[in-house]
């Protein structure tokens, strides 16, 4: 399915999460692994992700949202990469890979696309992010993207550590 695409990156294809992906979806929140460190419940069922995708359209109203995650050869779905509108107006960087993805560099490839579209098109001046503090594969996606911490806190009743990355410059 290459309806909406978003970005396409050298082994990725970034579209718009749809109905179709429930089945996925709900694969991905039932590995325990993957959820590990999220504040998240799960999908209950395939159904359930099915609703939550129904109802899933920041991309008319935001102009962005989390992006299916495709692999480009395969076309076999991968995860979500993505940017989000916060409730204090901030726009965050997310990721969510299957573990069998996990290590090939996946999550900083689509990120990396996903912060072009932000300080490009977007025009945003600064996103933010944040990973539980034992996630260190995370935080360390973060760093090589050029993200820099700034403090920690409890977020969705999880210890995270808090990055952000600012629009660059022009010179002069």
């Amino acid at each position: 399915m290459e309806t909406h695409v978003v970005a396409r990156t050298e082994r990725q294809i970034l579209r718009h999460l749809v109905p179709d992906d429930a089945a996925d979806m709900f694969a991905l929140s039932a590995d325990p692994e993957v959820m590990r460190f999220l504040p998240d419940e799960p999908f209950a069922s395939v159904e359930a992700a099915r609703r939550f995708l129904e109802g899933y359209d920041p991309y008319t109203t935001e102009g962005m949202g989390r992006w299916a995650a495709i692999e480009a050869g395969t076309r076999t779905f991968l995860g979500w990469c993505g940017l989000r509108r916060q409730a204090d107006g901030e726009v965050d960087l997310g990721y969510r890979y299957r573990r069998a993805s996990w290590g090939q560099g996946l999550a900083t490839e689509a990120s990396r696309a996903c912060i072009a579209l932000a300080f490009g098109p977007m025009r945003l001046e600064r996103i933010v992010a944040h990973a539980h503090q034992d996630n260190v594969a995370s935080a360390r996606v973060l760093e090589k993207l050029g993200f820099r911490a700034t403090g920690d806190a409890v977020h969705g009743g999880l210890p995270v550590r808090f990055f952000h990355l600012d629009a660059p410059r022009p010179p002069g």
